[in-house]
Parts: C-alpha cells; structure tokens; sequence
C-alpha cells in the first residue's frame, strides 16, 4: 500500500470507494511480492501492480465489482509455464490477490495508519482473508502500544496481536494461519499481515569513495542510510547528498544508537575504513548484536589481521562467523560503484539465503516461496 498511499489517501479523505487488490500468496516465478497493491479508483484509472501487468485486466475488473457490491473476494491466478501465455501470467508463478473496497465506513482507521507511515511510526494491518466463519475483511490495527479492532474472541485477539507485534518488529508482511478461535496449530482461518515498519538503516563507517556508491545503492534499495566518519574533511554533506551524515567516532555513534533504540534486527552495518583504530571498536560493538547483516572491506590481509585484533578484543570465535570480511560478493567489480552492487548482492543473498551463483546455472524456480510465518 505504501506505493499507492498518496491516491488512496486522497480518495479516502474525499469519501469516494476505491478498490484495493493486495498480493497476498506467492508459489514459484510470482512477479511481485506479498503486499503489492493495486487500486482501481472512483473514476476508474487503475494506480499500482499486483503482477507486472500479466493479470493486471482481470485483477481491475474484480476491483470494480469490489467498489460496486462491497464484498471481498479472494483469488487466486496461476497456470503452467506451457501455457502461461494463453491466459496472461506470464512467468508462470502462481498468486493470491485479495480484492476489497475501501471508504471511510469500510475502513475508518485509514487516516491513523497513513499518519503513521508518513511519521515513520510502525502499524501493522491484520486482514482476514479466508475464514468459514464469516470474518473475511475484518480488520485489526496493531501499534507497538496499542490495538485497534477485534475478530470477535479474546483468545484469537490475544494471539494476533503477539504475532503481528513478532512480524512488526522485523518489519515482515504475509499470512498467518489460525484455528476458528486462534489456535496456532489450526489453518481454517488466514490473515494477512502488512506491515508499515519504519524502513530499515544502512550504517556505513568510513566516507571513502566507496562509501558514496554504496550510500546510493543503499538508498535505491530502501535502506534509511547513514554514513559516519571521525574525520570532518571527509564526512560532508557535499561529498554524500541525499543522506545522513555524522562526524564521530564509528563506535561512539553505534553504541549512541543502540543505546537510544535506532537499529534493530534489520540494520545493515558496513565498515569501510581500512583503519584498526575506527574498524576494530566499532566491529566489536556490531557484532554483539543481533544485526541483519556486518560487513567489512579490506585485502586478505587486512582481514587476517583484523580477526586476531577482534580475537584480542574478546569478540568470540561464534560472533566472528558473523562477520562478512572482505565484503561483497565475488562478482569482479573495479569501480566503487560495481563495488557497491558486489556488498548489496551479498546483502540480499544474505538476507534471503541465496547463494549467489548464475540462475542460468541452476534448475527448479526462481522465486523460492519464503513461508513468512
């Protein structure tokens, strides 16, 4: 929905219907993932993709009879790869797309969760999807603090909510799966989870050339990045538009940012800086904690001698697994900017499990089917 949040909101605000289609489930080479959202508007223009535009016409005409009737619908699209063409779904993946009409009586709430985006304060919406007893479209608002909804039992109420606050926290949207009254061990009942997290950080220690090529790659790929030096000359504003930059110690500012709850599970650190005094303090520091991912550039030897630094250190030999040294993956990159590609690639097989290798060399699906709960 955050795509689409501008012309939904704006819809809303004027009281006129809109339909709303959200990817819901994903199997095989599905173009788009869970929470891709499509609207079809009150004057009939269609904002967003479910699919890359292979059942794009179907999933429009289900959106008017959502604005036209009320009623929810769940559907689901997916053909062989023989004969993909003839149908529309081209890449011959399979997917679930949840249709639904949203208005103020609909969905009241609409403003607080759009506030909450646009102020980068974390919601979660829970929505049932499939359910025999009747709830499908309801909805439950979860905030870290507060919940706003309800599915009709104090146990299911209670359940969700620890769920998606578990979700929440690690910023991750897809299918939870229930008993009729909440039971985990149950599937009668699915809802689906999209979560509004704040978006994850990049922290990068060291303003070098590299440094500039990965603040834009990060950025391109949704990270809230930071690059921080101690050394003024080189940590300007000018040097890395578009981003934040910090003058300070690399480990004085982590340790600051731990300490005031910035970064969580999802942060990405990278340590540029080829300088012992700046990389082993702050490497220390990351790798006690639970970050999503703790990369350091360097030459073979660099990396030799900064693992027994951290080993003096009294980084443990479990913590040092952790640690991505040198960074990056090995694509043959020369230029700071093939360079950043080569860390981000690393960082997303790492974030997903993927290996790295050619696709042309492997056999089976491309998407793998990521079971979020």
């Amino acid at each position: 929905m955050r795509d689409v949040l501008a012309d939904l909101s704006r819809w809303w605000r004027d009281g006129r219907p809109v339909g709303m289609a959200t990817v819901v489930g994903t199997w095989k080479s599905a173009p788009r993932p869970p929470g891709a959202t499509m609207l079809v508007g009150p004057d009939q223009t269609a904002v967003g993709s479910v699919s890359g535009g292979c059942v794009e016409a179907a999933v429009y005409e289900l959106g008017l009879t959502a604005i036209e009737t009320g009623q929810p619908h769940l559907q689901r699209y997916g053909v062989s790869d023989d004969d993909a063409f003839s149908v529309g779904l081209t890449c011959g993946g399979i997917i679930d797309i949840f249709v639904e009409r949203i208005d103020p009586a609909s969905f009241p709430q609409l403003g607080e969760v759009v506030a909450a985006i646009e102020a980068e304060s974390p919601v979660a919406v829970a929505t049932v999807i499939s359910d025999p007893g009747g709830r499908v479209g309801r909805r439950v608002l979860v905030w870290p603090d507060r919940v706003d909804g309800s599915l009709g039992s104090a146990h299911f109420d209670d359940a969700l909510t620890g769920d998606v606050r578990g979700m929440l926290a690690s910023g991750l949207t897809g299918p939870l799966r229930y008993g009729l009254d909440g039971e985990r061990l149950g599937d009668e009942v699915t809802v689906f989870v999209s979560s509004y997290a704040p978006p994850p950080r990049m922290l990068v220690f060291g303003a070098i050339d590299f440094a500039s090529a990965l603040a834009k790659q990060g950025a391109f790929l949704g990270y809230r990045v930071t690059v921080c030096d101690a050394r003024p000359v080189f940590a300007t504003n000018r040097r890395f538009p578009g981003v934040e930059v910090v003058v300070d110690w690399p480990h004085r500012y982590l340790a600051a940012e731990i300490e005031a709850g910035r970064v969580d599970g999802r942060t990405v650190v990278c340590v540029l800086t080829h300088d012992p005094k700046f990389d082993l303090p702050v490497l220390q520091l990351a790798l006690e904690r639970e970050f999503a991912y703790v990369g350091a550039m360097g030459s073979r030897r660099t990396h030799d001698d900064r693992v027994t630094g951290l080993l003096e250190a009294g980084v443990a030999e479990a913590q040092l697994k952790k640690l991505h040294s040198p960074i990056g993956l090995a694509l043959g990159a020369r230029t700071p900017e093939e360079t950043a590609v080569s860390i981000t690639a690393e960082i997303i097989a790492d974030r997903w499990g993927g290996g790295g290798q050619k696709l042309s060399t492997l056999d089976g699906s491309i998407h793998e089917n990521l079971d979020r709960r």
